[in-house]
């Protein structure tokens, strides 16, 4: 680097070697000395630096001049170019951490030559460049980067690029921003409409020798590209759920017999009193009360399917997910929102109606012990509870084309539950943990539900009927929480140029029903629900069945939302949806039920305590212990919420013994079960859990002897404790975990 500095000083005309261009890409900017953490704290480490720094604006980095340091061990030296315009965020963040903070006096550099010893490289050294420290300032102005704005009719841009760039260099940087085909195309000016030169027939010119500063706004033009046929490579790689795949190669009709009043031709015959029907047939779907049809039947009615299966298809995928914010880069040449705004960048009106179609059309629990054992909870302690399902989805055969969604088990997040309602807290380590056992049983996160029950106090074990036609049936509040997780876990579909439109996520409510009885509820919300909560739209009101439409702010663009109902003449009226309107033209009905003949996934008889419960219902080593003693291993296993805290405990080893502990579960192998007894990690965790319940019995007896508080306190410590750090379960009475030493609580 140093002596392409020394080149352009003395001979600008005079290019970059490469070898001295490949070590000036060498530069780097340390922003702390190495920390060393440990494995578990990696994540959550990452994430705190990314958001210190996320609302940090760009900045230009200068140099000041040249300086020489050291390493803390004196082992190295480095020559260094000091930077400005740079801050330090790091120490609150080492200081969380336990680590040293930065550098007492930190002074930003980027080090271009190191040698071995702390005070090789010194002053002297740097005195033996000729004239470096007199005019090395001016000669590094020539690296530093500039800002260029290249204005299209695709809008305004900003390009970062130094002066000793060759042009060719910004014009692939525009066509990259632009995503213009044929960057051969590009033309520039530095007026509009006015002397355009093709890019191409400047190369080897320098930005600086062209007189391009920093700040300076061009002016480019280029040919579009002809329109190409869509290719079916694209979609291909979209990888869609099996249940998707299927219904594609499945024709969808809706057969019908030969009607014995009207059909007049022979048994081989057919006429339009006994041809199959559409799957998306308005008749058929009234008659057989369905209120939305399926996904896939929409496709069909939309003509999506048989473009794509196709081989002449040379148009977009049909389907395109709803957006009502503003486009950032308008092709008007305005500033962009909020300086201005256009009708080409500004979103449509919106007109809300009930959605036509459903990406799920049915809810089964596999076993009605599963809504039992989540329901039990509530009827000891009285508080509301929450729970993700995990299922499949299968092809539902009461609805043409539809889908259903089989729920085998129901994760309970840590949370803090009341009477009147429930608090989750952020996602954390368990939740990743039940998602991955989740997929090793062949299951996947299909949905969530939760309890809103009421004791009517008549002592009938009847609850209140809240939920109905006069009141609401799924709040404002609601809505938004469903549209967050449906955007959450979107639908990959390959009729969407994007690969993905809706999502399959389905919401429960368990409530009361008009009997008194518990009964529940299943929905969706539309996506033009979630597309107006993603664009800030719309707020939960306070009355339940209502939803507000937000007041416009500087940085918030509300578009005009009207709704249409039936007036008191019957006739259908439009009204302005602001400031309010009804939570219903947001919701999708979907259906529930049970099996008639069940065959749940998981089979064992045996009740394990469910996770983050508390009280009676805590999940520790005494009651997997317990669990164990209770019957043989091959129907023990079969059970979600054992297998999830036995691999929380981290005895078995992922990749073979917890996979051989999961097939037990899922095959109800004897031979297996006996394989996996064999192991030495089972072997390992049975030990464990012996001599976690022998302690806990010697401390019980000595608590109950001595009577005193001291031994009660030693039976509390001598208690195993699962370690909410490393998930250590820890057998001894310290109050530090053995494995990572930090403390209980």
């Amino acid at each position: 680097m140093l002596r392409s500095i020394e080149s352009l000083k003395n001979a600008p005309s005079v290019s970059i070697d490469a070898e001295s261009a490949a070590d000036a890409t060498e530069l780097h900017i340390s922003l702390t000395r190495p920390l060393y953490l440990q494995e578990l704290h990696l994540g959550r480490f990452t994430a705190d630096v990314r958001d210190a720094f996320r609302k940090r604006k760009r900045f230009n980095v200068s140099f000041s001049g040249v300086q020489s340091f050291s390493n803390e061990d004196d082992t190295r030296s480095f020559l260094s170019l000091r930077l400005e315009a740079l801050v330090a965020e790091m120490d609150k963040i080492a200081e969380r951490y336990c680590q040293p903070t930065f550098y007492p006096d930190p002074q930003f550099h980027a080090s271009f030559a190191w040698a071995l010893g702390g005070d090789v490289l010194s002053e002297k050294t740097v005195e033996g460049i000729p004239k470096l420290l007199g005019e090395l300032g001016h000669d590094l102005r020539h690296c530093s980067i500039m800002l260029v704005r290249v204005r299209s009719k695709e809008g305004t841009h900003r390009i970062e690029v130094t002066p000793n760039d060759d042009i060719i260099i910004l014009r692939n940087k525009i066509a990259q921003e632009l995503k213009i085909l044929d960057p051969a195309t590009i033309t520039i000016s530095d007026q509009p409409n006015a002397g355009a030169t093709p890019m191409d027939s400047l190369s080897g010119k320098t930005l600086g020798e062209l007189n391009v500063k920093h700040g300076d706004l061009l002016y480019i033009g280029f040919a579009e590209a002809a329109a190409q046929p869509a290719s079916t490579a694209s979609s291909s790689t979209v990888v869609q759920d099996a249940v998707d795949d299927f219904l594609d190669s499945q024709k969808g009709l809706i057969k019908r017999g030969k009607d014995p009043k009207f059909c007049k031709h022979a048994s081989n015959g057919m006429c339009d009193y006994c041809m199959p029907l559409e799957p998306y047939d308005p008749a058929y779907l009234e008659e057989h009360k369905i209120k939305s049809m399926s996904f896939h039947a929409y496709l069909r009615k939309l003509g999506s399917h048989d473009k794509k299966q196709g081989t002449s298809y040379v148009t977009l995928p049909s389907l395109e997910e709803p957006s009502f914010k503003v486009k950032t880069n308008c092709s008007s040449g305005h500033p962009p929102w909020p300086a201005s705004i256009c009708t080409k960048c500004q979103p449509s009106a919106i007109t809300l109606q009930r959605q036509p179609f459903r990406l799920v059309d049915h809810v089964e629990f596999s076993s009605a012990t599963i809504i039992d054992n989540f329901i039990n909870y509530w009827r000891s302690t009285g508080l509301q509870r929450f729970g993700y399902m995990y299922g499949r989805y299968e092809p539902y055969s009461e609805v043409p084309l539809g889908i259903k969604a089989v729920v085998e088990a129901i994760y309970e997040p840590p949370q803090e539950g009341d009477s009147e309602g429930l608090k989750l807290e952020s996602p954390i380590e368990g939740e990743k943990r039940a998602d991955e056992m989740a997929a090793a049983c062949g299951l996947q996160r299909v949905g969530m539900i939760y309890t809103d029950l009421t004791d009517d106090g008549t002592g009938k074990g009847t609850v209140l009927y809240k939920r109905h036609i006069d009141s609401y049936f799924f709040s404002s509040q609601e809505c938004q929480f469903a549209a967050v997780m449906q955007q959450k876990y979107p639908n990959a579909t390959k009729y969407s140029s994007t690969g993905a439109f809706g999502s399959k996520f389905v919401t429960c409510v368990i409530g009361g029903n008009d009997e008194g009885n518990i009964d529940v509820s299943s929905y969706q919300v539309s996506n033009t629900c979630v597309g107006m909560v993603d664009a800030d739209i719309v707020e939960p009101s306070v009355e339940p069945g209502i939803m507000r439409v937000k007041e416009p702010a500087a940085d918030r663009y509300i578009p005009d939302v009207f709704f249409k109902y039936k007036n008191e003449y019957n006739l259908v009226v439009q009204k302005d949806a602001k400031p309010s309107f009804p939570v219903e033209y947001l919701l999708v009905n979907v259906t529930h039920g049970f099996p008639v003949k069940a065959a749940p996934m998981f089979t064992s008889t045996k009740d394990f305590p469910v996770e983050n419960r508390m009280g009676a219902f805590t999940q520790d080593a005494e009651s997997l212990h317990r669990y164990l003693e209770s019957g043989k291993l091959v129907d023990l296993a079969s059970n979600f919420h054992f297998l999830l805290f036995t691999r929380s405990m981290g005895i078995l080893n992922d990749a073979d013994e917890m996979l051989l502990l999961v097939k037990v579960a899922l095959t109800h192998s004897e031979e297996d079960a006996s394989k996996l007894q064999q192991t030495s990690g089972w072997q390992t965790l049975l030990t464990v859990l012996k001599e976690s319940a022998g302690s806990s019995r010697g401390g019980g007896q000595g608590s109950s002897s001595g009577g005193g508080a001291s031994s009660s306190g030693g039976a509390s410590a001598a208690a195993p404790w699962t370690c909410r750090h490393c998930t250590f379960l820890n057998t001894h009475g310290d109050e530090n975990c053995e494995m990572c030493g930090l403390p209980m609580g």
